[in-house]
Parts: C-alpha cells; sequence; structure tokens
C-alpha cells in the first residue's frame, strides 16, 4: 500500500510547505467570484454553505441572491413562513435544508432573545456550538469559522477532498477521510504559521479542486465515501419533491386531489404525505394537507 506523499518520512514539512505554494499559486490563477465571497457575515456564509451541499455554485447563486434579500438575517428568517422559506427553495432540492435553516434561526433567535443581550442575533463562532444547530455537520461549522470568523478550522467538502487525493494522495485508492483529514488539518497548519489567512487559503483549497475536476477525471472516485448519485428521475426523492411542490401550489388539497397530480395511487400517495409530515414539512388540515 502506498503511503502519502505529505507523511513519507523527514521530508513531511518541505513537502506539505511545497503543497501550499502549490495551492495558493493555482489558487490565484484559478479564482472564482461568487457573491458569498464578499462578506463575512456569519449568517449569509452558513447560507451559501448550506446551498453549496450537493449543488453546483453557478447553480447557487441566483437562490442565494434571492434568498438574502428575502431573508437579510437571521430574525427574518426565524419569522418567515415555512410555506414562504420552502417556496424560494424550490429547485434547489433537498428540501431538508431550507428546514433545518429555518429552525435553526428559530433556535439562534430564541436563545438571543432569552439572554436579554442588544444588537441582532448572530451566530455561535465556536465549533462545537456551532455544529450543535440544526443541520450544521463538520464541514458546515468549518467553513463558517473559516469564512466568516476568519478562524482555521478542518474544512473536509468536496474540493477539498479532491485537491488531497490528487496532490497527497496520488497512488491511492479507497482513501477514507479519516486519512484526508489529517492532510488537511497538517496543510491548514502550514499555511497558517506562512501567515496565510483561512479565507484565502481554503477558497484557493476550492479553486484548485474545481480546476483539478476540469481538467482530470474525478480524483474524488478515488475516496472510500465516493458513490454515483442515484438518478433522480422516478425515484422516491423526485415523488417527494413533487408532493411538496403539488402542496404549496394547492394548500389544503386532499388525498384524492394530490395523487393524480403525481400519477400515484392514493395508498403511495398517502405514505409520502405521512412521512412528509412525520418530517416537519406538511401538516394536516382538516381532510388535505398544507405546509406545516
Amino acid at each position: 500500500m502506498g503511503k502519502s506523499r505529505a507523511t513519507d518520512g523527514a521530508g513531511a514539512s518541505a513537502d506539505l510547505d511545497a503543497f501550499v505554494r502549490r495551492v495558493l499559486e493555482s489558487g490565484r490563477e484559478h479564482h472564482r467570484d461568487f457573491p458569498w465571497r464578499r462578506t463575512r457575515d456569519p449568517y449569509a456564509v452558513l447560507v451559501s454553505e448550506v446551498m453549496l451541499q450537493q449543488t453546483q455554485a453557478h447553480r447557487v447563486v441566483p437562490y442565494y441572491e434571492e434568498w438574502l434579500a428575502s431573508f437579510p438575517t437571521l430574525e427574518a428568517l426565524a419569522a418567515a413562513p415555512l410555506e414562504a422559506v420552502l417556496r424560494l427553495w424550490q429547485g434547489l432540492g433537498y428540501n431538508r435544508r431550507a428546514v433545518a435553516l429555518k429552525r435553526l434561526s428559530e433556535q439562534v433567535v430564541a436563545a438571543h432573545r432569552t439572554s436579554g443581550e442588544g444588537g441582532p442575533a448572530t451566530l455561535p463562532d465556536d465549533e462545537l456550538a456551532l455544529r450543535a444547530l440544526p443541520g450544521v455537520g463538520p464541514a458546515t461549522s468549518a467553513g463558517v469559522l473559516a469564512f466568516a470568523f476568519g478562524r482555521y478550522a478542518v474544512y473536509l467538502e468536496t474540493n477539498v477532498r479532491t485537491v488531497v487525493l490528487h496532490e497527497l494522495l496520488a497512488d491511492r485508492d479507497g482513501v477514507s477521510d479519516r486519512e484526508v483529514a489529517p492532510l488537511v488539518a497538517a496543510a491548514a497548519a502550514r499555511a497558517e504559521a506562512a501567515g496565510v489567512d483561512a479565507r484565502t487559503w481554503y477558497h484557493a483549497m476550492l479553486d484548485h479542486g474545481a480546476y483539478l475536476k476540469r481538467v482530470l477525471p474525478n480524483p474524488s472516485r478515488r475516496s472510500a465515501h465516493h458513490a454515483r448519485q442515484s438518478a433522480f428521475e422516478g425515484s422516491r426523492r423526485q415523488k417527494r419533491a413533487r408532493l411538496l411542490r403539488a402542496v404549496l401550489d394547492a394548500p389544503d388539497a386532499g388525498l384524492d386531489a394530490l395523487a393524480p397530480i403525481l400519477g400515484l395511487d392514493t395508498a403511495e400517495t398517502l405514505e409520502l404525505l405521512e412521512a412528509l409530515e412525520r418530517e416537519g414539512f406538511l401538516e394536516r388540515a382538516g381532510d388535505g394537507w398544507r405546509v406545516a
């Protein structure tokens, strides 16, 4: 089994220093400009990090801009009806992300009001506190820390993984994130020691990773966690999305009205409705259904 080029003997630090220089150079050459890179507002950064999960950056831009125009603060999102939130999310997919953002805003705003502190509610700048919030995992919390607060954390997302696999683990297949994460941390430490701020470093990692994906067979396929996304057409995920959209378009519609829209029998439609109810998307309204 091959070893990583970054952990092979006494030259590890030199290898990492050279790696940091390559990434920064590529980041400058292939820099991409997105609206979320022009802010340090923790809430705006969080919105971008959640939207970018499983969605390409160029697709996210119009949704991100419309979202912040409609819900510019945590307070605005917390006060908005879930129906309005889900309507704005339509087309991005994975509606659970929108619900998580809504629940997160409610939780943060409620805690802020209870604390009696003045000023607007804001996100914590502590990793454990961030990860305790709805829908916030390790990568999302690290992204908020780096891009909003300028603090280094282990930011391991798909483009960062691509860079590490290509540059430091080129002779390996089936690589676990347990091996990738320490290399991300070690490289970040070298970048920080060289005086590179966290935003600059991770933007460079992201942009170098995006460049590698354009010019090479996707290195992420050598990750143990890589899986080809299942077909959306005809999937349960598609049926759920179509059903939620149907309820948004026809509030209080009943089972007999909703089933033909989906082309499903009433039993399957009812099962999907009840699943969405259990997950907090929908609620019963007499004989019909509406957004919770």
